[in-house]
């Protein structure tokens, strides 16, 4: 099954809609789903390693447009959709105290949680339901994404061939691994704040 899956994603990723997929997840990823567009960059990527680059831009601009939605979530729809989201992920009780943290330390909190696996969709509607300055999140945004995803790039470029071969032969661990951070990022992220 496992093989089949990753011959499905192989298969994606070569084929005439795999650049608009991946916008799609990693539009998504920032404002509201829970899935990183690593899953398909990854293997798009190593099936075109002269293409990574491409891809890269795709999900940085995918990405911080996402993230302008997740921002209009927290700043514009908080009482419906945003409130939904912040108890799914448990900071109810926390947002006094969040409101505090973001007036003094929202720049950083922008540039690091971009680049690690707690969910960017919590920066995005936290900054806007604490009104942060959305041009300077926007340019953040652009930076901590374009960061991620281009280390990424850089990797997959230099290191493509060897990754594939490893990924072919272990692709059940990388979706493990994979499925492991993403939940990993979800519990620091209940747990830091």
């Amino acid at each position: 099954m496992i093989k089949k899956l990753y011959q499905w994603t192989l298969q994606l990723s070569r084929g005439p809609h795999a650049e608009a997929a991946l916008a799609a997840v990693a539009f998504a990823e920032s404002s509201f789903f829970p899935v990183p567009p690593d899953v398909i960059l990854l293997p798009m990527s190593l099936a075109k390693p002269e293409k990574a680059w491409r891809y890269a831009a795709i999900c940085t601009l995918a990405s911080v447009a996402g993230g302008a939605l997740g921002y209009a979530i927290g700043a514009l729809l908080y009482d419906t959709v945003g409130h939904w989201l912040i108890h799914l992920y448990g900071y109810e009780e926390k947002m006094a105290s969040m409101r505090e943290f973001y007036a003094k330390w929202g720049a950083y909190f922008i540039l690091l949680k971009g680049l690690t696996p707690i969910p960017f969709k919590l920066v995005t509607i936290f900054s806007g339901l604490f009104a942060y300055n959305f041009p300077l999140f926007i340019l953040l945004s652009l930076i901590t994404r374009g960061a991620r995803f281009f280390f990424l790039a850089a990797a997959l470029n230099r290191f493509g061939d060897s990754l594939r071969d490893k990924m072919e032969a272990h692709f059940g661990l990388f979706l493990g691994s994979l499925a492991a951070i993403v939940v990993g990022g979800f519990v620091i992220a209940v747990k830091l704040f």
